[in-house]
């Protein structure tokens, strides 16, 4: 009897080993993370790069600050001569050009002689004077011909202020008023320039279906050239918010949105929530605080090295 109760416990003790055997060959333990995987782990949302590496991939930095969103519409335009600081120099009497002292881009003083004609009357020469300081902007004379009293020899405009004509559609109209602040693209790696309408058009283009708002625009550095074509940004109202980055900060992330915030030589990827925005700023309601350093310009780059798996090590 004893024989046999313990021949039974045997097989019991042998059974429950064969079982317990079998369940860790099918569910093997979780192996621990090595200390790689953790450190990949703990450093997917980060990547490091050098001040130096940052100049040189033309990553800008800026920091997130207060800003206003402004709701704008985007004009073409045209530059023109102030037409109020222009003058048409035509000869007195008509005659003989016998020289020719100024040609078009020269700067003149009022009294600077132009140019020397003979007349036809008396045959004796007279000068044809500036009467504005400006610079000669066109010249409808050469030397030996015959210059006549009814049509200008040089056009003089005084170019320290220009006009910037604007077409607006007849659907934008209602949204245009004198006094309004636009600003003005010159186009040449420079900032904006800032100016108002002065003055719109209170009759319109049968071609175009359009109306000119014009802007008066100080030009003593020279940057609005006549005759070219240009962008403005009209404002038709604006908002301040509390923090705002720039739109090309943005970057998405595994489905989330992200801005990269500089800490020390490392870029982390901050989770953020987005409120308004206009064509360059973006409010931020969360995951940025003012005063954050953040890849402003050429984001995408800080990116491309953080999917590359750089994680703390700088590639």
């Amino acid at each position: 009897m004893i024989k046999a109760f313990a021949r039974y416990f045997i097989f019991l003790l042998v059974a429950a080993g064969l079982v317990y055997g079998g369940y860790r060959m099918l569910n093997p333990a979780t192996s621990k993370p090595t200390p790689t995987e953790a450190s990949e782990s703990a450093h997917s949302d980060s990547v490091v790069l050098s001040d130096a590496k940052v100049d040189a991939s033309g990553i800008e930095l800026a920091k997130a600050s207060s800003g206003v969103l402004r709701d704008s519409m985007l004009l073409n335009g045209i530059v023109q001569p102030n037409q109020e600081l222009l003058v048409q120099v035509t000869p007195r009497f008509p005659g003989i050009v016998r020289d020719v002292r100024k040609r078009i881009g020269d700067r003149v003083q009022k009294g600077d002689v132009l140019a020397v004609i003979e007349s036809n009357q008396s045959l004796t020469p007279y000068e044809l004077k500036a009467s504005l300081a400006g610079t000669v902007i066109h010249r409808q004379i050469t030397l030996g011909e015959y210059a006549s009293e009814q049509k200008p020899a040089f056009v003089v405009a005084d170019l320290s202020t220009v006009w910037v004509d604007f077409s607006v559609y007849r659907r934008d109209l209602n949204r245009v008023s004198v006094g309004d602040q636009v600003l003005i693209d010159p186009a040449d790696g420079g900032s904006q320039i800032d100016a108002k309408i002065s003055y719109l058009s209170p009759v319109g283009s049968s071609d175009t279906q359009s109306a000119i708002a014009r802007a008066v625009v100080p030009n003593t550095e020279q940057r609005l050239r006549p005759g070219l074509f240009i962008t403005g940004r009209l404002a038709l109202s604006a908002k301040k918010v509390g923090v705002a980055v720039k739109s090309s900060a943005l970057q998405t992330v595994e489905n989330r949105t992200v801005v990269f915030v500089r800490n020390g030589d490392k870029f982390e990827a901050r989770n953020v929530e987005v409120g308004q925005r206009d064509p360059h700023l973006v409010e931020i309601t969360s995951g940025v605080l003012e005063g954050d350093v953040y890849a402003a310009q050429n984001s995408f780059i800080v990116k491309a090295e953080m999917t590359k798996g750089a994680g703390g090590d700088e590639h």
